[in-house]
């Protein structure tokens, strides 16, 4: 039977998929003919290179305060929020960015954080905070997500900062230096349990546990 025969069986799609990967990959790992084995490392070494140079320019510039403030959900609700505080302005003149709190520093975390971020993204396309009405109806639901994840990595963003062993308590209010001794050192609690709403607004706190 020859290969125009009409009567031959045709192939499955998936099979022909098949074939064609198994054709690829014995084409791969075949020695090349052409090309030198020093030649191919050198081009894949400056590849990766390339490939890694790129990645990290643009993961550098969507963790910048414009990129975050890119979209009128976050230019209008919370970074609006956050000129009025401290973090923003004050008298050393050193500012807290959007990443500097919500993004970690150390580059693993940072990743895990990006894929989290995704998320946003969706938001942001279908709309579902797209109004200040809907961003105040679902303000409790987002800063519950920040909260836990401040708590599950014990406020990693606000240590990058604020070091508990630099602290020098006698510069504090009596009620900070006592709740720093008593909680924070020994680390029962961590900064977020206490600073919540330290530089946005906060949703209705009614039913949170240990908020009064």
């Amino acid at each position: 039977m020859s290969a125009a025969d009409p009567a031959a069986p045709r192939r499955s799609w998936l099979a022909r998929v098949w074939a064609f990967v198994i054709e690829l990959w014995d084409v791969l790992r075949r020695p090349s003919s052409v090309f030198g084995l020093g030649v191919l490392v050198l081009a894949g070494f400056v590849a990766g290179v390339v490939f890694w140079g790129g990645f990290n320019t643009a993961l550098e510039l969507t963790n910048t305060e414009k990129f975050c403030t890119g979209c009128h959900e976050m230019r209008d609700n919370v970074f609006a929020e956050l000129k009025s505080t401290i973090h923003f302005s004050n008298r050393s003149g050193v500012r807290a960015s959007c990443p500097d709190c919500h993004v970690p520093h150390n580059w693993t975390d940072k990743i895990a954080r990006k894929m989290q971020a995704s998320k946003e993204v969706w938001g942001h396309l279908f709309g579902s905070i797209d109004t200040r009405e809907k961003f105040n109806d679902n303000r409790l639901e987002l800063a519950l997500h920040e909260w836990a994840r401040f708590k599950a990595n014990d406020s990693l963003e606000c240590r990058n900062c604020h070091s508990s062993q630099s602290m020098d308590i006698t510069k504090q209010s009596p009620r900070a230096s006592v709740a720093h001794q008593r909680f924070l050192f020994n680390g029962e609690k961590t900064c977020i349990d206490c600073h919540k709403g330290i530089a946005h607004h906060l949703p209705d706190m009614r039913g949170i546990p240990g908020w009064q």
